[in-house]
């Protein structure tokens, strides 16, 4: 008999389904200020009239980073927004197996750079030196150059003569620039007593004696700086790490149990409609049994 079966009730959990919801909203919206901060600066800069500085890769452009990651974000914060809200498995998995992507390309990078990292550091060397001779080429990229040189103290990559490579601070004969063997003024040592920054600090400043130049300027070039400061805050960034990493984790598996619920209750409603069909197609026959029996 069917009526002596009882089958489990699946409900999809509310508190998975919101929580990643609510938390893939703030996600969603992150990316979108990402993407229109990115946008807003690539048209500042004339690059969407100017379709040929696309490809223009001398020195690296900060827009791409805000609109890489706004990107990405945006992304997976309207595939778990929708995916939770509406109860859609393929959605979910989009979230999940993107999200399990990204956290195996960080791992991968991470190992890769361990192993690697000496050529890691030729390339970071090759990366700033590349950005230090478009350094006037970018408001925005000249931004992060200097921001980098006065947090980490440093000045160039391996040194301030890294600052020939520039055509406006090189010291050849032939250079008509101001800033003729200078160096940018975030390369200046910074005097407390000045409330307003002298941009024109390094002027002239390599062509004085070591001795003079280690008065005015930081000597250290950013690679061993950046070295310095990821041996002594080590903890801090493996820390981080190490928290984005599980907070990926437990994302995926919010996401794949929420699937998991999502495709049991489409199921027990299988279920329950073909108990339904069935007793319905029973019925029916035994009715149709008892009015042929009346009728014999």
């Amino acid at each position: 008999m069917m009526s002596g079966k009882h089958f489990k009730a699946h409900e999809v959990s509310c508190c998975i389904k919101y929580f990643i919801f609510g938390f893939n909203v703030i996600f969603w919206f992150l990316g979108v200020a990402f993407l229109a901060i990115g946008l807003w600066a690539w048209s500042e800069k004339g690059v969407l009239s100017n379709i040929s500085s696309i490809t223009d890769l001398g020195g690296f452009d900060p827009v791409w980073l805000f609109l890489v990651v706004g990107g990405v974000m945006f992304i997976l914060g309207f595939a778990g927004c929708i995916g939770a809200l509406r109860e859609n498995s393929f959605l979910l998995k989009f979230f999940s197996v993107f999200l399990g992507i990204i956290f195996f390309l960080e791992l991968t990078a991470g190992v890769l750079a361990f192993v690697f990292k000496d050529w890691i550091k030729d390339q970071l060397n090759f990366f700033i030196n590349n950005n230090i001779r478009a350094y006037r080429d970018d408001i925005d990229l000249q931004n992060l150059i200097d921001f980098t040189q006065e947090y980490w103290e440093c000045c160039g990559a391996f040194g301030a003569d890294d600052w020939n490579l520039n055509i406006y601070f090189n010291c050849t004969d032939s250079n008509p620039s101001r800033e003729k063997c200078g160096v940018p003024f975030s390369c200046c040592t910074k005097d407390p007593g000045e409330d307003v920054i002298n941009t024109q600090c390094g002027y002239d400043i390599r062509a004085k004696t070591d001795s003079e130049q280690r008065t005015h300027i930081y000597m250290k070039g950013c690679v061993p700086q950046f070295e310095k400061w990821l041996q002594d805050n080590l903890t801090v960034v493996a820390g981080i790490f190490i928290g984005i990493a599980l907070l990926q984790i437990f994302g995926i598996c919010l996401a794949q149990n929420l699937v998991s619920d999502i495709e049991a209750v489409r199921e027990n409603t299988r279920v329950s409609l073909l108990l339904t069909l069935l007793t319905f197609l029973l019925v029916r026959g035994s009715l149709t049994e008892g009015r042929r029996v009346m009728l014999q």
